[in-house]
Parts: structure tokens; C-alpha cells; sequence
């Protein structure tokens, strides 16, 4: 059973608007909102979303490998249960089904693009943006901007593992996240490393054999819920519009059920590696994907 926001509302995450359209995963502490999670009446991500990716930096192809995998996974019904397929079947029944045209997400990958530093390693927010752009983004798509562990993004690791936003007068939306293994992984890849604040247990391993990268899947996810559900700033969120909390943001640090702070709920573990995760992607990927607010229970709910 799915438990109340209240009681992991400690660890990691917050979405924030820094721009119009713009929505970033914070880490600061919050005080949880009287208001529920509702929809806005705005437009959301329905039907085909083409994904293009842009790899800023230096990646390796094992990296590449683990997220890509993930894209595909978002898009694959041919996945061993609990799937991320069934998590994109959450966002669906959760938010998409009772709105707009009703179509649930084909999420499919389009294009990538690498990008050996063009704006130098230290980046603003803007420019973010700029290289969303240079990414080819179809018309109903998302620009997924990746940024390497050299990589220097304004306000990484002390507000941000990662933002959503668009431009109005474009017909797409972007993502950014950043990797953490070098600057910040306590913030951003929590829980296979130690968090940098509250309780402090050991980490648990990771699925893919990179906390950088798992990192970024949690983010991307995270990310992705909110684009999704909340891709012009007017879709589902709660609280106020300039500072809101979205469908997975309202649930922070919760994976598994039964998480409190520090702990990130009851998971699954390989019996072979000891690695922890909560859904089977493609090509025998395992992945930790975050939990998201049930508008109608305002219960957070883990993909089981």
C-alpha cells in the first residue's frame, strides 16, 4: 500500500521553474503542500514522442549503451515484469488517459548528436537551451541534453540534477541532466551512493555497473514524468505555478514501498550481483525508477 507524502518528504528533489516553461529536479529540503497534485488544464505528451539525444562530452559507449537502452525500454512492451514498460503505463492511467486526446505515449529514439564541448565544459541554464536545439528535435519530440561528469552546468549539484523546459515558439520540449559520478553523486545518484545529508546507510549497488549513469536514469525518469505530464508549465503540478512540485518530484526519495528517509523502499535484488533495482528494461537492462503522486489517492505509488 502506497504511503503518505509526509513521511520521505526529507531526501532530494524539488521541481522549480527558472525560466517560463522551465522546470528543474531540485535537492533542497520542503515543507509539503496543502494543495493536490491536479491538472491545469494545459496541454500534455501524447501519442508519438520522438526522443533526440545530444551527448555533450565524453561518453563511453557502455555509457551510452545503459541510457539508450533505457529510451528503447520507455518505447518496448517486451520486458520481464515489473517493466518500465508498466511504469510508463503509470504515468498514462495516472495522468494522460482522462485528458487531451486520451493516447497513451510511443516514446521511440529519433537521432543523437555528439557534442565535443562546443560551449566550453562550464555552461549557463541558457545555454542549455542552445545545445537542446542543436540536438534536431522533431516537431511533438523531446531534446535530450546529456552532460558529461567534466561537464560544469549552473547550479548542478547545488539545486539541480536535472531540468525540463521549452521555448514557446518551438514545437518541442528538452530535458537536461547532468552526470554526477565526479561532482556531486551523493545529491544526484542517491541511493547507490551516500547522501551527502540526512541518514546515512550504505548505498546500494547499481544495476548497470555505473553510478554516474544510474544517476542519470533516475534523473532522466524523473525528468521525463514531468515533460510528459507537465511539458508548458500549465499540466499537472502542485502548488504554485512559478515553484510547483510535479507528478514525480512530489514524491521524493521514494522507489520502493515502504521508503522513509534514507531508505528507499522495499526492491528488488539480484540474487548474482547483489544490485538493487525496481524494473526490467531492454536487452536485460535492470533500472531504478522513481515512484510518482496518484492525483486522485495523493498517495506516492512505486512501480511493484
Amino acid at each position: 500500500m502506497a504511503l503518505p507524502r509526509t513521511i520521505f518528504a526529507l531526501l532530494l528533489l524539488l521541481i522549480t521553474l527558472t525560466h517560463p516553461s522551465m522546470g528543474a529536479r531540485m535537492l533542497d529540503l520542503w515543507t509539503p503542500d496543502t494543495q493536490l497534485l491536479t491538472y491545469h488544464q494545459g496541454a500534455v505528451l501524447q501519442g508519438s514522442i520522438p526522443v533526440s539525444v545530444l551527448w555533450y562530452g565524453t561518453f563511453s559507449s557502455s555509457q551510452k549503451s545503459i541510457i539508450l537502452d533505457f529510451i528503447q525500454s520507455l518505447g518496448s512492451s517486451q520486458q520481464q515484469t515489473p517493466s518500465v514498460s508498466q511504469w510508463m503505463d503509470m504515468i498514462y492511467n495516472f495522468y494522460l488517459s482522462k485528458v487531451g486526446n486520451g493516447a497513451r505515449p510511443q516514446v521511440l529514439l529519433a537521432n543523437q548528436v555528439d557534442d565535443a564541448y562546443s560551449l566550453d565544459k562550464s555552461l549557463s541554464v541558457d545555454q542549455i537551451s542552445q545545445l537542446a536545439a542543436k540536438a534536431q528535435p522533431q516537431n511533438g519530440g523531446i531534446a535530450l541534453v546529456l552532460t558529461a561528469d567534466d561537464v560544469m552546468v549552473e547550479d548542478f549539484c547545488s539545486t539541480r540534477c536535472g531540468l525540463h523546459g521549452s521555448n514557446p515558439t518551438s514545437s518541442w520540449t528538452f530535458i537536461w541532466v547532468g552526470n554526477s559520478a565526479t561532482q556531486c553523486p551523493g545529491h544526484c545518484a542517491w541511493p547507490f551512493n551516500q547522501p551527502v545529508n540526512g541518514p546515512q546507510g550504505d548505498p546500494l549497488k547499481s544495476p548497470n555497473g555505473d553510478i554516474g549513469c544510474e544517476g542519470m536514469v533516475i534523473n532522466i525518469g524523473i525528468m521525463f514524468v514531468s515533460t510528459v505530464t507537465n511539458p508548458y508549465g500549465n499540466g499537472y503540478y502542485q502548488g504554485q505555478q512559478d515553484a510547483p512540485l510535479e507528478a514525480a518530484t512530489a514524491c521524493p526519495g521514494y522507489y520502493g514501498r515502504g521508503a522513509f528517509p534514507g531508505y528507499a523502499g522495499q526492491l528488488l535484488m539480484d540474487p548474482a550481483s547483489g544490485a538493487s533495482y525496481n524494473a526490467n528494461g531492454a536487452n536485460g537492462r535492470r533500472y531504478l525508477l522513481p515512484g510518482m503522486m496518484d492525483p486522485v489517492t495523493s498517495m506516492c505509488s512505486p512501480l511493484e
